[in-house]
């Protein structure tokens, strides 16, 4: 056999696929690699859509439910295409007593959309989580991936009015 010869491309013709293929493979189809599976399809195609939770199922011999569990369960999986920017707010228990709604409610409202959604023209993204581990800050929102502690519904608008 010619060594010289580039290696087959994947049957879809799509690269990310490959390069995926390849992530599973470096884990040996370990189904408990799972989580650093996800981050690598994640990583190559900007979020997890449905097809791709299946294939990754199918890949690790999981079943899809399992997959798609997982995938729900951290607020760093996104199954639908990201805005530029993202707004997080952390709707755990310190940061609920301490007016995580309230926020929640009031960025719906000025931005015309629900957690889980992203606006019309992608630039932001509202999602919540169920707990971030900064209780001590509560309320706490994570913008752009950096957290920030003690937040006002009127200091979180203000910092995303800015984006909009």
């Amino acid at each position: 056999m010619n060594t010289t010869t580039p290696p087959h491309p994947h049957p879809s013709g799509d690269k990310r696929l490959k390069m995926l293929d390849a992530a599973i493979k470096r884990h040996q189809y370990q189904q408990d690699a799972l989580i650093e599976i996800l981050h690598k399809a994640q990583e190559l195609f900007g979020y997890l859509e449905n097809d791709l939770l299946l294939y990754i199922a199918h890949s690790l011999k999981l079943p899809p439910s399992r997959v798609y569990g997982v995938a729900t369960f951290y607020h760093l999986f996104s199954l639908a295409p990201q805005g530029v920017h993202s707004c997080v707010v952390c709707t755990g228990t310190a940061c609920y007593v301490k007016g995580a709604q309230a926020i929640l409610t009031d960025l719906e409202k000025s931005t015309r959309i629900h957690a889980g959604e992203t606006t019309a023209d992608g630039q932001l993204s509202l999602l919540t989580a169920r707990c971030l581990g900064a209780c001590g800050i509560a309320p706490a929102v994570v913008f752009d991936g950096k957290v920030s502690g003690n937040q006002t519904p009127e200091s979180v608008n203000e910092r995303v009015q800015g984006w909009l």
